[in-house]
């Protein structure tokens, strides 16, 4: 009997502690430098005036999504970039692996998210 209670209450301390050690962790502190996104009411996010030309300057660039397609989709105007904007949010928003020259700031992961969350509309 005792041997079993040496090695049961070790046991259940360690399965408590392993089942809440990570509930708390923020991933700001985790992962600092990886920027947040904000929330969406405080950010504007239209088509034609934020993300056309984020998507212009750092997707739609020779070798990747121009009008080459070497990456695989062309992002050149509202419809190309509409029907791949849940891809473009895994991507470049919640993965951060777009663009390869590097993860967008977190202004810019911010037009993106709210633009996306808010309907993806042509404005």
């Amino acid at each position: 009997m005792m041997y079993k209670m040496k090695i049961g209450i070790p046991a259940l301390f360690a399965v408590i502690a392993f089942s809440t050690g990570c509930k708390y962790n923020k991933e700001e502190l985790l992962y600092p430098g990886n920027p947040q996104p904000s929330a969406c009411g405080t950010v504007s996010a239209k088509f034609s005036t934020d993300v056309l030309p984020l998507i212009t300057s750092r997707c739609a660039i020779p070798g990747c999504h121009d009008a080459t397609a070497q990456g695989g989709r062309v992002f050149q105007n509202y419809t190309q970039i509409s029907d791949a904007k849940d891809r473009i949010h895994v991507r470049a928003v919640v993965e951060k692996s777009m663009p390869e020259g590097g993860a967008l700031s977190a202004a810019e992961i911010n037009i993106l998210k709210c633009w996306i969350e808010n309907g993806g509309l042509n404005n």
